[in-house]
């Protein structure tokens, strides 16, 4: 008798550790489609679901309207569904000067062991003193470089549409500093990327290896805020199989 009950205390106590330490997904932000904006305007959209892929429990919070992410571990959580054609806004803020961030989409959501970051397209997400504090060599970085890069990583390759290397920087500097909002639009189709900064567009890349994947946020080293994250699902494309990044199974 008295083993019998040891084993239900053991059985208890792993179920109540495995149970602890589940993370639910984190709900932030809204998707809707583009026939269904259409149809119904002033439907709300459904909350999109993000899953914790190499960051602790506590780098992600929701507050009221805000996601806060607190930048540690180097990281990243990703959606929950893969994408294809769509049309991204979202607004963001660093608390730190320097802070580094930034939205991947056509994401693998593997990260690589040595940054920690996945594979994909990377929408950056820069404060303004990050090049200032940034220098190398006695040079300091360009300071278009924190108004909104985008580049492939991971193996993904794109065009960019204002070089700068294999890199496309924006050609108006339009970012905020420390503490104040800012906003992007990003229009995703067919393996075009059309960044808006702040209400005009002025960065884009072409031709992207990858064109259906999933979203990531990341996480690196700094305080970060997003708020007003909504996604328009636009009609799919001609993408192949080798453009489609494998699905993660949840249970791996």
């Amino acid at each position: 008798m008295k083993n019998k009950q040891l084993l239900t205390v053991v059985l208890f106590s792993f179920v109540a550790v495995c149970l602890k330490g589940q993370e639910k997904p984190i709900v932030f932000g809204s998707e809707t489609t583009l026939d269904a904006l259409l149809s119904n305007p002033g439907k709300q959209g459904e909350g999109i679901q993000w899953v914790n892929v190499n960051t602790d429990p506590d780098t992600w919070r929701t507050e009221n309207d805000l996601l806060i992410c607190k930048g540690t571990p180097i990281g990243v959580m990703r959606s929950e569904k893969l994408y294809e054609n769509f049309i991204l806004t979202v607004e963001w803020r660093h608390m730190e000067a320097g802070g580094n961030s930034g939205v991947f989409v056509w994401s693998d959501a593997k990260p690589d062991p040595k940054s920690r970051l996945p594979g994909g397209v990377e929408v950056q997400m820069l404060e303004l003193d990050w090049v200032n504090l940034n220098i190398r060599d006695g040079k300091k970085p360009p300071i278009a470089y924190v108004h909104g890069e985008l580049f492939g990583v991971g193996g993904v390759e794109t065009v960019p549409d204002n070089p700068r290397g294999t890199r496309s920087k924006s050609i108006e500097n339009r970012a905020k500093g420390k503490g104040i909002w800012n906003s992007y639009q990003v229009i995703c189709v067919d393996g075009t990327i059309k960044l808006s900064v702040n209400g005009k567009f002025v960065n884009g890349i072409s031709k992207s290896t990858i064109k259906k994947g999933y979203l990531c946020l990341e996480s690196e080293g700094a305080e970060i805020h997003f708020r007003n994250f909504r996604l328009i699902e636009l009609p799919s494309g001609v993408t192949s199989e080798n453009q489609i990044v494998e699905k993660i199974d949840i249970n791996d």
